[in-house]
């Protein structure tokens, strides 16, 4: 069995290994010290406090193990491999919707980077997915679970 890797730019891990040193530096602290804190509210079964803090390590730990996993297991795209006017993971593409829409922008990234309300897609979403490999003056159908439609690619370039 193959280990999955994490398609990513270099400023994706970069922002990862930022979030994940402000999770054990910052963070994990933090919750310890509440832990200490709520113990020396006594009985611990009835404790909510303690409780709360808990639960909350928990998902720190587990966020923490996430991210240290995507790290591990990046696999740095160079967005200059593709060509210059083609889409990749690392391009910012402008498209627009035939026959009438609105241009749009989107940098294509890895999943362990996307934030579609920032602008940022993953490079697995539907539309990513039928762009990627083309080029602009290109039409693209794209097929999305809310139907399908036609795009053309009107710039790429480098994020």
């Amino acid at each position: 069995m193959t280990q999955e890797t994490f398609p990513m730019t270099e400023e994706g891990k970069k922002r990862l290994e930022a979030e994940l040193e402000d999770l054990k530096v910052r963070r994990r602290p933090e919750i310890i010290e509440r832990i200490k804190i709520a113990r020396g509210f006594g009985d611990l079964s009835e404790n909510s406090e303690y409780e709360s803090a808990k639960n909350e390590q928990s998902a720190l730990e587990g966020q923490i193990a996430k991210l240290e996993h995507m790290i591990r297991y990046a696999e740095i795209i160079d967005p200059s491999a593709a060509g210059e006017d083609t889409v990749s993971i690392g391009k910012r593409v402008k498209f627009i919707e035939l026959p009438d829409g609105e241009a749009e922008t989107y940098e294509i990234v890895g999943k362990a980077e996307a934030d579609p309300f920032g602008g940022r897609i993953s490079n697995e979403s539907p539309i990513a997915k039928a762009i990627i490999g083309h080029q602009v003056g290109e039409k693209v159908d794209i097929e999305t679970p809310g139907g399908q439609f036609t795009v053309e690619i009107l710039s790429v370039e480098t994020a």
